[in-house]
C-alpha cells in the first residue's frame, strides 16, 4: 500500500517526520517522483522541530537544484488538507441535485490541487527547470604519458604541440618529463575536462597524433583518469 502523507498538518508532519525516522526517502533507496509529489505540497519549509522531515526536505531540495530527479518511485499518496463541513441540518439529505452537485465541486474527495496550489508547484517545476539548465557538467581529472620517436626529439617543442590544441572544455595543466631509457624521456601533463565536452579518445587521434603535433608526438597514454566531486551530500 502506498504512504500516504498530509503536509499541511500538524499531524501529518509528525506522521512524515516519524516515517523518515529510518528512511532517506519516501520510497527506494533514491530519490524518486515520490519525493518530489510530497515535497511539492510544501509551500514553505517545514518547521525545525520536525527534524527528519526538514533533513530530507533540504536534501531534496539540493538534488533538485542540482540535477533533478528522474526516478520512477513506487507510488505515493499526498493527502488533502481540505476538510468538508458537517452537516448542520437534516434537510440537507433532501437537497435538489444540483445542490449535490455544488457539494462535490467544493469537497475535493480525491485530494486534487487547488488552482492556487497548481500553480505554486507549476512556478518550483520552472524554477528547477531553469537551475537544471545553468548545472555544469561533470569534470574530471586526467594524467597523460606523451612519448617522443626519440632522444633526438625537442621536448620543448613537443609540449608546445601539446599545448597548442584548443578545445571548449580542455584545460591543460602541470607538466614535467620523465625518464624512459636509453636517454629518452617522456612528458606527463596533466588535464582537466568537461566530461560532456572532451572525448580523450577523440584528444589523443584526431589532434595529438596527427599532424603537424606528430612530427614530435609518437604516442599518448592515459596514466590516470579520475572524476572530479565537486558537490556530495550525504544523509
Amino acid at each position: 500500500m502506498a504512504a500516504s502523507f498530509n503536509v499541511n498538518s500538524e499531524a501529518g508532519l509528525k506522521k512524515l517526520d516519524t516515517y523518515l525516522l529510518s528512511r532517506s526517502y519516501i520510497t527506494g533507496y533514491q530519490a524518486s517522483k515520490d519525493d518530489m509529489a510530497v515535497f511539492a505540497e510544501f509551500s514553505l519549509p517545514p518547521p525545525s522541530k520536525y527534524t527528519n522531515v526538514v533533513r530530507w526536505y533540504n536534501h531534496i531540495d539540493a538534488l533538485l537544484k542540482l540535477s533533478g530527479v528522474t526516478a520512477a518511485g513506487q507510488g505515493v499518496k499526498v493527502e488533502s488538507s481540505v476538510v468538508p463541513e458537517a452537516s448542520t441540518s437534516a434537510d440537507t439529505k433532501g437537497k435538489a441535485p444540483a445542490a449535490d452537485d455544488d457539494d462535490d465541486d467544493d469537497v475535493d474527495l480525491f485530494g486534487e490541487e487547488t488552482e492556487e496550489e497548481k500553480k505554486a508547484a507549476e512556478e518550483r517545476a520552472a524554477a528547477v527547470k531553469a537551475s537544471s539548465k545553468k548545472k555544469e557538467s561533470g569534470k574530471s581529472s586526467v594524467l597523460l604519458d606523451v612519448k617522443p620517436w626519440d632522444d633526438e626529439t625537442d621536448m620543448a617543442k613537443l609540449e608546445e604541440a601539446v599545448r597548442s590544441v584548443k578545445m571548449e572544455g580542455l584545460l591543460w595543466g602541470a607538466s614535467k618529463l620523465m625518464p624512459v631509457g636509453y636517454g629518452i624521456k617522456k612528458l606527463q601533463i596533466m588535464m582537466t575536462i568537461i566530461d560532456d565536452l572532451v572525448s580523450v579518445d577523440t584528444l589523443i587521434e584526431d589532434h595529438l597524433c596527427v599532424e603537424p603535433a606528430n612530427e614530435y608526438i609518437q604516442s599518448c597514454d592515459i596514466v590516470a583518469f579520475n572524476k572530479i566531486c565537486e558537490f556530495l551530500q550525504l544523509l
